[in-house]
């Protein structure tokens, strides 16, 4: 099981929302390359990036940021926020992004998600963001009528490498993620899926394990790690003494 650290990005800032809003943001650092490269002295596997501003207006808004990341470390990234379309998706590809995260244009342009698995195999995951139980767009902006299972069930055969599943109402208030909505949608799904939303200690992570699913990938982890409620060490060595069903 994978704990992936989370980089929000904000104006070229690391930062935290705190439900998805863009006014509640924290900034935890003005050198999002810095911290990228700490999480991987820490010992992170994996990154989880984020453009938040691009997740707004539908386009790469903090690239700069992002690819003084990608040189900064040499471990692999994911990243989601403003990827709308194939050319922005093989352009992050090439920029030695690993995975990229399709979000809105999933629920907007389920074709493109199926054109990129087709030509991009094993490199293209879709995040879905709930608001209560229902998969919301444009940053969070709108909450549209479909169900998240509704959507997953859309990529089974598509070749999507992962969900990102995040409960937006617990998202950045550190109230512990919503595993049973996570191990419900893994259950139902032959896609691997990542938790998100909410982590807020040692204590969610054992309780993710303790569910037992072999559908769940991993976790996102970010204001926890950032304000010490989650020790990196401890975390990862509970991780990786898991023994996946």
């Amino acid at each position: 099981m994978i704990l992936f650290p989370a980089i929000d990005l904000k104006d070229g800032q690391c930062v935290r929302l705190v439900h998805g809003l863009m006014d509640q943001a924290t900034v935890f650092n003005d050198d999002p390359a810095a911290q990228a490269r700490a999480f991987e002295a820490a010992g992170f596997d994996y990154i989880h990036l984020v453009d938040l501003n691009g997740a707004f207006e539908g386009r790469p808004v903090n690239a700069d940021a992002v690819e003084r990341i990608l040189a900064a470390i040499s471990i692999p990234a994911q990243l989601g926020g403003g990827i709308r379309d194939l050319a922005t998706i093989e352009m992050w590809l090439e920029k030695g992004v690993a995975r990229v995260i399709i979000g809105t244009a999933a629920v907007k342009d389920p074709g493109l998600v199926i054109e990129a698995c087709r030509k991009f195999p094993g490199r293209i995951a879709v995040g879905l963001d709930a608001k209560g139980g229902r998969v919301a767009t444009e940053g969070w902006a709108d909450v549209s009528d479909l169900t998240v299972l509704d959507m997953a069930r859309r990529f089974e055969d598509a070749g999507v490498a992962a969900i990102i599943y995040t409960d937006i109402d617990r998202d950045g208030a550190l109230q512990g993620l919503n595993i049973e909505a996570t191990v419900a949608l893994a259950d139902q799904i032959s896609i691997p899926v990542i938790a998100s939303g909410g982590l807020s200690s040692i204590e969610d992570l054992k309780k993710l394990m303790a569910a037992n699913c072999s559908g769940i990938e991993g976790a996102i982890s970010g204001r926890a790690l950032y304000d010490g409620r989650l020790n990196p060490a401890e975390a990862l060595a509970l991780l990786r003494g898991a023994v996946r069903c």
